[in-house]
């Protein structure tokens, strides 16, 4: 990443578009949160192009090349940790689950079958997409239950279309934490049908996930607050410190 003009002065848009780089890093555990805190201090302060190409220079925007910050063409900026394009293609290691007067689970790293079938009776299953890989970019998740019930998980960002059937049960989606699907993400459709049981699904970040969100929040906010108290830069390069009684 490099600018033909790195003396050319930064605006508060790049800026703020550094620190969602810095916040996606941290996001991803690119950073720690010491790092990311003394990154996003100095994107807050720097009056060039110059100051902020090196703060990102070895992150890669998640799911895209990185654009420079004088370009006219901006970042990719997803709010998911995910590299989809990484996460697709290769071979299955699981293409269904099944379920009897027990229960069968599916999470972590592992690789989803272009078609995934799952069945419960008297029985539950879980299926948990956040931290799966996709064996093709069209993915198709049967879900059958009968008197049982299977819960699947998947993150925000992923683009996903659920159509089942509910004969004296339910088959739909749950709660939602917000997120803007991501374009490169793989299309996953959910169908089937629950007899007398249910089929959920929740679109929601891991625990991991959230926290490094919320880390780098507060972090964010800590750095903009010291930034308040310093006053505004008074262009010597110095920062305008605090004002005089």
């Amino acid at each position: 990443m490099t600018s033909e003009r790195p003396e050319m002065r930064a605006s508060d848009a790049e800026r703020e578009r550094i620190a969602e780089l810095l916040r996606e890093a941290v996001a991803e555990g690119r950073l720690d949160m010491d790092e990311f805190d003394q990154r996003l201090e100095t994107a807050y302060k720097a009056r060039t192009h110059g100051e902020l190409e090196p703060l990102v220079q070895d992150l890669p925007a998640p799911g895209s090349a990185l654009a420079p910050v004088g370009s006219s063409a901006p970042a990719s900026l997803g709010g998911s940790a995910a590299n989809w394009p990484a996460r697709i293609g290769g071979p299955a290691t699981s293409t269904g689950g099944f379920a009897l007067w027990g229960g069968f689970n599916r999470k972590g790293r592992w690789t989803v079958a272009r078609k995934f079938t799952a069945f419960a009776m008297w029985g539950g299953g879980e299926i948990d997409l956040r931290e799966a890989h996709f064996e093709d970019r069209e993915t198709v998740i049967r879900c059958f239950t009968i008197m049982g019930g299977i819960h699947v998980t998947a993150p925000p960002e992923l683009n996903m279309e659920v159509r089942g059937i509910g004969i004296m049960g339910g088959f739909g989606e749950g709660s939602n934490e917000d997120g803007e699907i991501a374009p490169d993400s793989p299309r996953v459709r959910i169908t089937g049908f629950a007899l007398m049981g249910g089929v959920g699904v929740d679109r929601k970040r891991t625990k991991a996930e959230r926290r490094r969100l919320k880390e780098a929040k507060e972090a964010e906010l800590e750095a903009r607050r010291r930034r308040e108290l310093e006053g505004p830069d008074d262009g010597d390069g110095t920062g305008g410190g605090r004002k005089k009684l």
